[in-house]
């Protein structure tokens, strides 16, 4: 019923996906959402999010940010990281904006993936866009309240996903 929305993968976080591994099975471009995927809602990149696009730009990825907020938002971040390129207004979970970011990196279906924190805009847009998805847990529980109803119904598919799993 809600097999829709399951991520490929889900994990506690964007910081502990193992890169080099998914380098070494052929993938190239990554997207990423930024806010609670990267850093907590409206942050500037902290040194974490620094590093990590250090390491992904040294093992050889390319990288956008693909985001619903407003371009200085994302804008500001893509230039604190260095290594990424944006989206702004990618109204997810269309999927214009992951195949433009593919578009952008020079990568197609079979070799981007996308890291993200929210089943109903994130992960529903890679999904219907073709692309290996890694749902992460949000790095701060205190959301906007639009966002807050969504984890409540979100929550519900993610009971059915862990169900399966087991």
């Amino acid at each position: 019923m809600f097999k829709t929305f399951y991520p490929d993968v889900w994990m506690d976080s964007a910081y502990e996906v193992d890169y080099e591994a998914l380098y070494q099975k052929g993938y190239r471009g990554i997207i990423f959402d930024v806010d609670n995927t990267l850093v907590e809602h409206g942050a500037e990149a902290d040194a974490r999010a620094i590093a990590l696009f250090e390491r992904l730009h040294r093992i050889g990825f390319s990288v956008m940010l693909l985001s619903n907020n407003k371009e200085p938002r994302v804008k500001s971040f893509a230039q604190q990281v260095k290594y990424a390129g944006y989206i702004f207004k990618a109204d997810k979970p269309s999927v214009k904006g992951y195949c433009r970011a593919m578009e952008l990196m020079k990568t197609g279906t079979d070799n981007t993936l996308f890291i993200g924190d929210q089943l109903f805009t994130d992960v529903w847009g890679a999904k219907r866009s073709g692309l290996f998805n890694i749902l992460v847990k949000p790095i701060d529980p205190k959301e906007e309240i639009q966002i807050v109803f969504k984890r409540k119904l979100e929550n519900i598919v993610l009971w059915f996903y862990k169900r399966k799993m087991k």
